[in-house]
This record gives structure tokens, C-alpha cells and sequence, in this order.
């Protein structure tokens, strides 16, 4: 990484917490989603107006931004580069909700609009990403069997059989407040473990 002349204080100290974090500091990235974790929570909040959305999404831009640090170039500040990286997530996944919300099967649909509809791809993967698909599920469920005991069984809950956060409760018997709060714990300890495993791969290709 090249640093620039450009770049405020706050963006350069954040610049020496990037460094530290790809070369291996755990600290570093914890501090790092400690610092905008807020933002950028409350920023994809006011996309989606939905707090359970947007702390899921809020988890997945750390974990794309933590996974692509190595790419990440000093001609901006590190709180920009993870905002788009945000935005450009939480528009993914309003885009794929409102092509789900389309019925394909009402028959009131406007015949203007027939095109269209018929013009959204199918759901359906070749072999090859059905493969690609079928080894990232394998390499997510490998991390979180390394979670202990609720964690674990939160995680898989919530994205491996899409609980909601009211199903979970009834399941496990707890407040709907301490799903929430375990949840976000369990998060961020996943998070920490795939901070872990990006580090390992840049050290063996290393």
C-alpha cells in the first residue's frame, strides 16, 4: 500500500489499525469494527428500516471488508472504503428482495409488465456454482462448529435453518432480548474466527 498526502488524521490512525490487522493483530480488527460498527449499522438501518436486516448486514460488510483488506488502498479513507463496500451490500440485498416480493403466478399482473418479469433469471446454478455453492456452506459450517455451545447452535439457527429471531426464542426457551443480544455475540465471535482463517490463507500463500 502506497499512502497518500491526503488522508486526515483520524483516516491515517485508522491507515496504521489496517496495517496491524492484516499482519496478523486480532486487536486490530477489533478495533476496527468497535469504531464504525455503530455507523455503519445506522447507516444501512435508515436503507432498510429494519434492524434485524441491518444487523445482518452490518456483519456481512465487516466480514467482506475484513476478508478483502488486502485490496484495500490508502488513496481513500478506510471509513469510506468500508461504507461502499456496506452500500453497495445493502442495495444487493434490497434488489434481491424486491425481485422475491414479484409473484409470477397472479394473473391481475399488468400485461406491459409480462416482459419484464419474464426477463428475471431463473434460480437455477450450473454444476460448477452448485460446487462453489456446496464448498462455501461445507467451509461456513466447518467455522461455526468451532463456536461453543449456544453460540453455535444460535448461528445455526438463524442462517442454516432461517429462524427468525421470534422462532428462536420459542425454540430455545429464552427472552427475545437475550436471542438478540447472544446472537450478537455469537456474530462477532464467527466474525473473529474468519478474520482467523483469512489471515492463515495469506500466510500460506506466503
Amino acid at each position: 500500500m502506497e499512502i497518500t498526502n491526503n488522508l486526515s488524521e483520524k483516516a491515517l490512525y485508522d491507515y496504521k489499525v489496517v496495517k496491524n490487522a492484516i499482519a496478523g493483530d486480532e486487536k486490530a480488527y477489533s478495533e476496527l469494527f468497535k469504531r464504525y460498527k455503530d455507523s455503519v449499522y445506522f447507516m444501512i438501518l435508515k436503507m432498510v428500516n429494519n434492524r434485524t436486516d441491518a444487523e445482518d448486514l452490518m456483519f456481512e460488510a465487516f466480514e467482506k471488508a475484513f476478508s478483502s483488506l488486502n485490496y484495500y488502498s490508502p488513496q481513500f479513507a478506510f471509513s469510506t472504503w468500508l461504507f461502499k463496500i456496506a452500500s453497495n451490500n445493502t442495495i444487493d440485498f434490497i434488489r434481491k428482495r424486491k425481485t422475491q416480493t414479484v409473484s409470477l403466478d397472479k394473473d391481475d399482473i399488468n400485461p406491459d409488465d409480462r416482459g419484464y418479469i419474464n426477463s428475471i433469471p431463473a434460480d437455477i446454478r450450473t454444476p460448477d456454482e452448485e460446487a462453489i455453492r456446496s464448498q462455501r456452506a461445507d467451509f461456513m459450517r466447518e467455522k461455526v462448529s468451532m463456536l461453543k455451545g449456544r453460540y453455535r447452535r444460535l448461528i445455526e439457527l438463524r442462517y442454516f435453518d432461517e429462524f427468525s429471531y421470534e422462532e428462536i426464542a420459542d425454540e430455545l426457551a429464552i427472552p427475545l432480548g437475550t436471542v438478540k443480544a447472544q446472537l450478537f455475540r455469537a456474530r462477532e465471535l464467527l466474525l473473529n474466527i474468519l478474520q482467523h482463517t483469512e489471515i492463515a490463507r495469506e500466510n500460506d500463500k506466503n
